[in-house]
């Protein structure tokens, strides 16, 4: 598992929202199970169902793109 992913998980668990704010790029993209939401304020509402994505990417040494098919 990637670092970056470990410390969004870790700081999701942990309900560090500080962290996440330093971690999620404020323009996220976040999509699960084919839902997409975008900006990071709304994602926060959904962190309760946080896994492991399929896939990401990264910006400015945030998460951009956040994509699990779970």
């Amino acid at each position: 598992m990637d670092p970056i992913i470990a410390e969004v998980l870790d700081a999701a668990a942990r309900d560090d929202r500080a962290a996440l704010v330093q971690l999620l790029h404020p323009y996220l993209h976040w999509t699960s199970g084919g839902r997409t939401i975008r900006g990071r304020n709304k994602v926060f509402a959904h962190l309760e169902e946080l896994t492991e994505p399929d896939s990401y990417e990264l910006r400015d040494g945030q998460i951009y793109r956040w994509s699990s098919l779970r």
